[in-house]
């Protein structure tokens, strides 16, 4: 069984090749500022992105000839989480969705490789993945109701290598995640199921190296009818040109690090430990959601890599729960194995609508 795997990123596009549940082929093509400007919007990356694909295993020497193409979903609608076959759609809907992001590229590049050899394509645990109680979905006003964009798909693969290393199963477990990225979200597992989890894209939590989590209502109002900025100029300052970028200029963490540590940058310490207390005060408040019985906290993401982060997070949260850690990401083989299972029958493979 050969599966290829797509994940396009603000920056990136990963892709993998999976023979039988190991990985033939491991690609992360980088996309420069410079690359990007030519287009106006992300949905006019398609071609170019798809093309860099085809090229990465035409020099792999890879044929076209796989049994699933799989993608990482894309910010269409809030759906259940699980396996979805890509339709049109699922494409109308990743065109139009509300809140773009090169992830909503995933399912159109995979259906237009998959419809060119004739075989099938999926997505699985989207960032849209609502299971949220009912509770979760109030906030102080009848306009609006909260919804939750968060790393899902990395999330529950991480849910369920702890649960396999600890001889039990996710459905079993009550369990804190916290995903530290580019966004950061931070989400109750109650016995399988996300029943609370910051929107890390578009104004919740913490904030994140990239994105300004929670502000003041009162004066985000106030500015937005100040007549300063446009209304695209103010999206950016809630994700793009926001936490870290905002404050330090950069949202690489092992720069604002290396500030910290190497030239004893006090302005740099101060922000980075903000962002900490955030992130900690978050982990707390999901402990109220499952009634402070929590089997586990677990760290993932590119930021559980940096010591300075865990050793400062570490003492605000540790008395909730042990601490487990799992650096990275484990989203490609994730998608791999969501895609064998449907391939295999083993798991329902669900209708977009």
């Amino acid at each position: 069984m050969i599966i290829l795997v797509i994940n396009p990123g603000s920056t990136s596009t990963k892709m993998a090749v999976v023979e039988d549940g190991e990985p033939r082929l491991i690609r992360s093509i980088s996309h420069s500022p410079e690359d990007l400007a030519q287009f106006n919007k992300i949905t006019d990356q398609f071609d170019y992105r798809r093309q860099l694909v085809l090229d990465e295993l035409a020099k792999a020497n890879i044929p076209l000839k796989f049994d699933a193409v799989c993608a990482r979903g894309g910010l269409t609608k809030p759906v259940e989480g699980g396996v979805y076959a890509i339709n049109q759609t699922m494409i109308d809907a990743s065109y139009n969705a509300l809140h773009q992001h090169a992830c909503d590229l995933g399912c159109v590049i995979a259906d237009s490789i998959a419809k060119e050899i004739g075989c099938p394509s999926f997505i699985a645990d989207p960032g849209v993945t609502d299971e949220l109680n009912d509770y979760a979905r109030i906030c102080g006003t009848p306009m609006f109701k909260r919804i939750c964009i968060w790393h899902a798909l990395n999330q529950r693969a991480i849910a369920r290598r702890y649960a396999k290393e600890h001889g039990t199963r996710y459905e079993d477990l009550n369990l804190i995640i916290c995903h530290l990225g580019g966004g950061i979200s931070v989400a109750a597992h109650d016995h399988g199921r996300a029943v609370d989890v910051n929107n890390s894209l578009d104004g919740e939590g913490p904030f994140s190296p990239e994105r300004a989590g929670s502000l003041p209502a009162g004066d985000l109002i106030r500015l937005c009818f100040s007549g300063k900025y446009t209304q695209d100029e103010l999206l950016k300052r809630i994700a793009g040109k926001a936490g870290l970028n905002a404050h330090l200029g950069t949202n690489d963490m092992r720069e604002v690090e290396r500030r910290i540590l190497e030239e004893g940058d006090e302005h740099a310490k101060l922000i980075t430990d903000a962002m900490i207390y955030h992130i900690a005060k978050n982990i707390a408040a999901q402990s109220a959601v499952l009634c402070g019985k929590i089997d586990a906290i677990i760290i993932t993401g590119g930021i559980a890599r940096s010591e300075y982060v865990l050793d400062q997070l570490r003492p605000r949260i540790e008395f909730l729960a042990p601490i487990f850690v799992y650096p990275g990401e484990d989203e490609m083989s994730a998608l791999a194995a969501n895609t064998a299972a449907a391939l295999k029958g083993e798991v329902e493979v669900k209708e977009f609508v």
